[in-house]
């Protein structure tokens, strides 16, 4: 494979359903092992640090400053989810009350996943950013209506953003009424995103982002819900069974043969390119001979900003999804990754 000729979208996409059939795998790890408090406790968690860390910052971001808050609230959810990849219809009903209705199939779980995540995944999500608005807006009158969930087999997530007459309290900020059913649909009131500012290339690299997000953010918080050394055992099994199930679409999507050595350092490559990391292939010839392949990865994306014990247990989980992809070949290799600090230095062998 050359790798030169590999469409850098091409590893961009296959990084971000990559990284989202990772998230898919791991709450379905942790639901099924842990119980369902405690993925709703998960995903409430890291839907909080990521509503801290994005919600206002990207009111901003997509033009929506100035405008009326329960408005504002729904159209961020529609363009937001809407650059990862994810449908939201938007349906504006005055300025105080604006629907969001997610359409199928959802991205959150993909295709029969969405069977085995109990509601409380679902639950935990709301109250961590839905129910979250109103204060990091600083208003108290705003609040969530749910009047349908996943879960339950209605029609999709969906429900509105109302500003009150008065102040709302702790409990009343996200609230349940599943006989509500959402006005028409206006395909002329949607929301859009400036077309002269975002671009293609724009566009695919952001649903890249947004999926590894959620594994940056996720391993991180999934060690606060269940302590670390359960969330390193999970975060690395499911990490190798995703790189394994998932190694032919990456490797069809970026061009890369099932071989050895040479091929895996390739595919490697390639893949770590959809990440904007830098790559280096050493001892690299016309002719291996069978030796040891190394890469050097720079950058390194997925940890970038992190320090301590969350860099830690994020990397070494994030080493077993490419793992699980360089075993999923035919030929039987070893992958050990160094972390050099600013790089990882990964060498494959054929295996003895």
């Amino acid at each position: 494979m050359n790798t030169a000729s590999v469409p850098t979208s091409a590893a961009v996409s296959a990084q971000a359903e990559c990284h989202h059939q990772y998230l898919l795998g791991l709450e379905l790890m942790v639901a099924s092992r842990e119980g369902p408090e405690a993925v709703g406790d998960w995903m409430f968690r890291l839907f909080r640090r990521q509503h801290e860390e994005k919600f206002l910052a990207g009111l901003g971001k997509l033009g929506l400053d100035g405008q009326p808050d329960a408005m504002a609230c729904a159209k961020y959810h529609v363009l937001s989810n809407g650059i990862g990849g994810v449908a939201v219809d938007y349906i504006e009903e005055s300025a105080t009350k604006a629907w969001v209705r997610f359409r199928y199939p959802r991205w959150m779980y993909d295709g029969p996943a969405i069977c085995g995540v109990p509601i409380e995944a679902s639950r935990g999500f709301l109250r961590g950013w839905y129910a979250r608005n109103g204060v990091s807006l600083n208003n108290p009158r705003l609040g969530f209506v749910c009047v349908s969930e996943d879960m339950t087999g209605q029609f999709g997530l969906c429900g509105y953003f109302r500003e009150y007459d008065r102040d709302l309290g702790a409990d009343e900020r996200l609230v349940f009424a599943p006989g509500e059913r959402p006005p028409a649909w206006d395909p002329d009131r949607q929301p859009a995103l400036p077309a002269a500012e975002w671009s293609e290339e724009r566009r695919a690299k952001a649903r890249r982002n947004y999926a590894v997000e959620f594994i940056r953010n996720g391993i991180c918080e999934l060690a606060r819900a269940i302590g670390e050394p359960k969330a390193l055992a999970h975060g690395r099994l499911a990490a190798r069974l995703t790189g394994l199930q998932h190694y032919r679409r990456m490797a069809d999507a970026v061009g890369g043969a099932d071989g050895g050595p040479w091929e895996a350092a390739e595919f490697l490559r390639a893949m770590f390119l959809g990440m904007g990391d830098g790559t280096d292939l050493e001892d690299y010839g016309e002719d291996t001979g069978g030796a040891a392949v190394t890469l050097r990865q720079t950058g390194l994306r997925i940890v970038r900003g992190l320090d301590g014990a969350e860099r830690d247990t994020l990397l070494a989980c994030w080493i077993e999804l490419w793992r699980g992809a360089v075993a999923s070949h035919r030929q039987f290799m070893t992958l050990d990754a160094e972390d050099e600090g600013d790089a990882l230095l990964w060498t494959i062998r054929p295996a003895r």
